[in-house]
């Protein structure tokens, strides 16, 4: 059996014996949908960024001039909704089809938290209901035409982001980290995932890279001088596309649902990567 069945939770019991159609024929999108790019926003663990680096790429490209959706498959966590001020529920079509919230700039999303009641509630579920979830949101959602579809995933190596990359065709994923001491043997974990399941690493961001003073300017690197994530990211034949400061104003800005007026100056090296891929 391979790796990749190694890993899968339901390999107890399976007769696939390596042949898993999942892995062969990734879900359909609903119709009517198109989507050009897919691209996985990961991490090996919490608490590094992830949405905040998902939300900020998507108002950048959108300001690009690309038709942006955002798929918040970080089911049990959901931030995206928060990040863009958006609080109305999903509503459904005729034929039975989830329509996506829409930012005021025109960026297209669907959360959990856009489904239930009390945006506070807890959502203790069950591993199957959640993957049931993530595949709706790909197959059953009207997304419509889209240059790039960003996928938010929920950190760590486990069922969920297992059920995204063998339910949806990824392009390839972004992994975020913080340069601290263990980034290494984390990146690693969700690099070795996505080899299994052979989706290519785009490149790794570095969050909380640094800080400026306030008063002078003066750039302060928060975990020493940055080469263990530009060391971890050569390891995985990857590259470091940018590194993003700790400003408590650019996270104010986010987290008031005001990500859409972040400045135009974040994640350049991240958005012309993701400009190379589209035009392939």
């Amino acid at each position: 059996m391979s790796s990749a069945c190694d890993s899968c939770p339901s390999k107890d019991g399976c007769t696939s014996q390596g042949s898993c159609p999942s892995l062969q024929e990734k879900d359909r999108l609903a119709s009517g949908s198109s989507v050009r790019k897919v691209i996985g926003v990961a991490s090996g663990k919490g608490g590094v960024g992830k949405s905040f680096v998902t939300s900020v790429l998507a108002v950048q490209l959108a300001r690009q001039g690309y038709k942006v959706g955002i798929m918040d498959a970080d089911v049990t966590g959901p931030s995206i909704p928060q990040s863009f001020g958006l609080e109305e529920n999903l509503m459904a079509t005729e034929d039975e089809l989830i329509m996506p919230a829409i930012t005021k700039t025109g960026i297209k999303a669907v959360s959990v938290n856009l489904m239930l009641s009390d945006k506070e509630a807890p959502v203790v579920w069950r591993g199957p209901v959640i993957n049931s979830l993530v595949k709706q949101f790909w197959g059953q959602v009207n997304w419509g035409p889209l240059d790039v579809l960003l996928i938010d995933m929920p950190p760590g190596t486990g069922d969920v982001p297992l059920t995204v990359f063998q339910s949806i065709p990824i392009d390839g994923i972004l992994l975020v980290a913080t340069a601290q001491d263990l980034v290494s043997m984390i990146v690693n974990k969700a690099r070795n995932m996505a080899s299994m399941m052979k989706v290519p690493v785009l490149s790794m961001v570095e969050n909380m890279s640094y800080v400026k003073c306030p008063h002078c300017g003066e750039r302060i690197e928060l975990y020493g001088d940055g080469k263990t994530i530009e060391e971890s990211a050569k390891a995985i034949g990857a590259k470091v596309s940018d590194k993003l400061p700790l400003d408590p104003e650019i996270t104010k800005l986010v987290d008031s649902g005001r990500a859409e007026s972040v400045p135009e100056d974040l994640l350049e090296g991240t958005v012309s990567l993701c400009k190379d891929l589209l035009t392939k």
